[in-house]
């Protein structure tokens, strides 16, 4: 199939082109930079350089390529501030709304008959009930005072994704990301705060995260285009843990000092109320669906091993 790759040069996008090209597919993928123009054609992509938050660019740049899917993967989070959660994901709300809306209005005109878009499962479910939730479970109707934008954002983009009906919209949770090009590798920021002891674990670390490899989320991508079905998919690994399990173990696989322990009231003074939350209350994800679904299985099936790769 011709697909037309949005996002094509961030984390995943970098994942995705040779996976795509490796499954038969001709790919176009969008850049905003033109000197990233020769490292997507090198992954095997004609590369097409474009504003996503232009919607004049990126109708002309679908409608030369005519493709028969689109996988919206933009994003644009540079750094990350959990007090300024918000803040943080500013750039990255709008391509969420704005962008996905110039992506489905583009795809529309040229009768795109699969539209695959990124949402997210490590955190934004409903924080009542059990610890592990499917895509059937309500997102969180009340969620800290600096997520509610991009919450907003994320119900914006799985509503128009999985409500245009000219098309299979398709919507893919991914979980927390971990692995090249992530926050959580080799020199990442994440990685480094846990190695510098600033990033201890807050009240009972209650709060459940799933983890997924970025290549094993890649790989769900592929097989979403492949077989997907309108709806919502959890791409997360079998492993959901509390933080007071996988921050530790995380902390001794990287061989920093002991991860160390606040209690609520000291956490929200460094971490404010979305750090608390993240910390304490969130929710994990089950991929039964995808397993199902899509016949995928992370090949990194816990964090815990995937830590240690």
């Amino acid at each position: 199939m011709r697909i037309f790759l949005a996002g094509a040069t961030g984390a995943m996008g970098k994942q995705l082109v040779p996976r795509l090209v490796e499954a038969g597919h001709e790919v176009v993928g969008m850049t905003r930079s033109n000197s990233k123009r020769a490292a997507l054609e090198d992954l095997g992509a004609t590369a097409v350089v474009a504003d996503a938050l232009n919607a004049d660019q990126v109708g002309d740049a679908v409608a030369k390529a005519r493709p028969e899917v689109i996988i919206h993967q933009l994003t644009a989070i540079s750094s990350f501030d959990i007090r300024n959660f918000d803040r943080s994901f500013a750039l990255t709300n709008r391509l969420r709304s704005e962008g996905t809306d110039h992506l489905l209005a583009a795809g529309r005109a040229v009768g795109v008959g699969r539209f695959v878009a990124q949402s997210y499962a490590a955190w934004p479910y409903a924080r009542t009930g059990g610890p592990i939730k499917t895509e059937e479970d309500p997102l969180d109707p009340t969620p800290a005072r600096n997520m509610r934008e991009s919450m907003r954002a994320i119900r914006h983009l799985e509503a128009a994704v999985t409500g245009a009906d000219w098309t299979e919209g398709i919507v893919l949770r991914y979980g927390g990301f971990y692995g090249p090009g992530t926050s959580m590798s080799r020199g990442g920021e994440q990685f480094e705060m846990i190695r510098k002891r600033k990033f201890p674990v807050v009240g009972d670390g209650a709060g459940v995260w799933s983890f997924v490899h970025i290549a094993d989320a890649a790989d769900a991508t592929v097989a979403a285009v492949a077989r997907g079905r309108r709806g919502i998919y959890n791409i997360v690994d079998d492993d959901p843990a509390p933080v007071a399990d996988w921050l530790p173990a995380l902390a001794d696989k990287l061989g920093a000092p002991k991860t160390w322990r606040v209690p609520k009231v000291v956490g929200r003074l460094f971490a404010g109320e979305v750090g608390v939350v993240m910390m304490t209350d969130i929710r994990g994800a089950s991929n039964a669906k995808a397993n199902r679904e899509l016949g995928w299985e992370p090949r990194h099936s816990s964090w815990r091993e995937g830590f240690a790769s």
